[in-house]
């Protein structure tokens, strides 16, 4: 904060996007709808996370806020058709922490502590489920929403839990692409091996979508020749 800067309270915040949104307030913040902000919420976040990848940490302070100015817009907006309020907001996320950490802010000495995982089943227990890939959002970039339902899919099918086994598809699949007969699409088969080196990355407990970021940030920053040095990449 700048020296001698007034000192601003999450409260003095929320008045300000109040006043934004008011009638006598900013024409473009009175004309955002949850819909019209999908896209910046999203761009926020990523803005977020490469403040945190370049280790900027004023950067970071001030796209964090930019992430809770869509947090309080999307509540505000929520507040004026009547449907929930920022309150509610803090109040679920506040029962859903001490909810899910009972072996923080439970009976510490039990010895059968559920998981995250499983208290997350017992809450959506009742909820019939609307397939086995029911709750990943469509709108998750490919390589996460991908090691998701690679990792709800091993639930039912369990040689995507094994290693070797992913390990001798990938063989084939490339073995398949040389072919000249595999009797299957070229497309149809790099779909499979991409699921597969997802999902071999998925088993070593490594973030797809983060991986092929940090090998793309160390070719792109290697200079103007990068397209030259590809092949020590792939």
């Amino acid at each position: 904060m700048k020296k001698d800067a007034k000192a601003y309270s999450f409260e003095d915040f929320r008045e300000i996007i109040r006043t934004l949104r008011s009638e006598d307030g900013c024409p473009w913040d009175r004309a955002q709808t949850h819909e019209s902000l999908r896209s910046c919420m999203i761009e926020e976040a990523y803005e977020a996370v490469s403040a945190v990848n370049q280790r900027d940490e004023a950067n970071l302070c001030e796209e964090l806020g930019d992430v809770l100015l869509q947090v309080l817009l999307h509540s505000q907006i929520a507040e004026e058709e009547g449907s929930f309020t920022l309150d509610d907001v803090i109040q679920g996320i506040s029962e859903k922490m001490i909810r899910r950490h009972p072996h923080v802010f439970g009976d510490k000495d039990r010895s059968d502590i559920p998981g995250w995982e499983e208290i997350k089943k017992q809450e959506h227990a009742d909820r019939e489920p609307a397939g086995p890939y029911d709750g990943i959002p469509e709108e998750f970039p490919a390589l996460i929403r991908a090691q998701k339902v690679l990792k709800k899919g091993a639930e039912l099918c369990p040689v995507l839990k094994d290693e070797k086994e992913n390990r001798k598809r990938i063989a084939e699949l490339a073995e398949m692409l040389e072919a000249e007969e595999s009797g299957r699409m070229e497309a149809e088969i790099l779909t499979a091996l991409l699921l597969r080196c997802v999902n071999a990355l998925r088993l070593k407990g490594v973030h797809a979508e983060q991986f092929l970021s940090d090998r793309l940030d160390e070719i792109t920053q290697e200079g103007q020749n990068t397209a030259k040095n590809l092949d020590k990449y792939m």
